[in-house]
């Protein structure tokens, strides 16, 4: 057929056909297109969905708090600056804690209470979660270097401190007392995480991130009741499995009574907005708990009950402090 004849068919065939035939290459071509985008989308959203979110999303108070205290007002660039704090300090705390489920896999599919969680059952290798694991700490690098050389130190002082406490190759999570070491640094960094971003560290940051530090190494200890069975089937030496159930309990009480006293301390000196003296009438409420968790032996779900009334207690606290000090100013 020549090329005449064609451009005569193409002339004589019906307009509706014609454009029937692009509106169908058109559809099978953006159907196609779809298909790409949700082959790609959907493993990326089982992948996200090995991450402990309720975990990511409690740890972003200290820094969040750090930063408030240390800025100077609410203008558009200070808050432009928290919501790269806020973004960073998620990718970090993600990091830590998928970090952390790489590390223990095998002794997480040992525990009944954790074993339905664990990323291979969703289908997750751990190669793929290692790699997410390393992006996340790159994209939390990235972001807290763009808010200056300060931050970028302490984010990696953070990473560094998380690798000791989780990697197989340090695993300090086993070394009692140690390892709440390591928490009471990492939280009183994570507070000065954000506080740097406006302002150098100085002694009343450093008192204020105490506060963080203490609570922080005192959830950690009652984590560590609520776990023990677990970790002495897995050989862990964890301050509970040491020196036992009621001890290291009661050692994370003490140190979140300690917190409380340095709270109302550092409102009567000004150092807080002073509201937060009101610690003390919230105190006899966590003593309450703390008490009734005794009596019923510190088992899994005794202490998980625990955990998040005190979480809640502490989330008032710090919503109180991040209120009055944006009112206040």
């Amino acid at each position: 057929m020549t090329d005449e004849s064609r451009t005569i068919d193409a002339a004589s065939e019906p307009i509706g056909t014609r454009e029937s035939g692009m509106s169908g290459a058109s559809g099978r071509w953006r159907a196609s297109g779809l298909s790409r985008v949700f082959g790609i989308v959907r493993p990326l959203l089982r992948l996200l969905s090995c991450i402990r979110f309720d975990e990511v999303l409690v740890l972003q108070g200290a820094p969040l708090i750090g930063a408030v205290l240390a800025m100077d007002g609410l203008t558009l660039g200070n808050i432009a600056k928290v919501a790269v704090l806020v973004t960073g300090n998620c990718c970090l705390v993600a990091h830590v804690v998928v970090l952390n489920d790489w590390s223990g896999m095998h002794g997480d599919l040992n525990d009944p209470n954790r074993a339905a969680g664990v990323f291979m059952t969703k289908g997750i290798g751990r190669t793929e979660l290692g790699c997410l694991c390393v992006a996340l700490l790159g994209l939390a690098l990235a972001l807290f270097g763009a808010l200056g050389a300060t931050t970028f130190v302490l984010a990696s002082a953070i990473a560094v401190l998380s690798a000791l406490y989780s990697a197989p190759a340090f695993h300090m999570k086993g070394l009692p007392l140690a390892n709440s070491g390591l928490h009471l640094f990492g939280g009183l960094l994570h507070f000065l995480l954000g506080y740097a971003v406006f302002s150098a560290p100085d002694m009343r940051s450093v008192a204020v991130g105490c506060f963080f530090a203490l609570v922080f190494a005192a959830g950690h200890l009652t984590h560590e009741t609520r776990d023990r069975e677990a970790d002495l089937l897995n050989g862990i030496r964890t301050n509970a499995v040491s020196f036992g159930r009621t001890n290291s309990f009661l050692a994370g009480f003490a140190l979140f009574t300690i917190a409380d006293c340095l709270l109302i301390a550092l409102a009567v000196q000004g150092a807080v907005p002073r509201i937060l003296a009101g610690v003390a009438l919230l105190y006899p409420l966590h003593l309450y708990w703390t008490i009734r968790a005794l009596r019923e032996g510190l088992g899994f779900e005794s202490v998980r009950r625990l955990q998040g009334r005190y979480r809640a207690l502490y989330g008032v606290i710090g919503l109180t402090l991040l209120s009055a000090a944006v009112l206040g100013r």
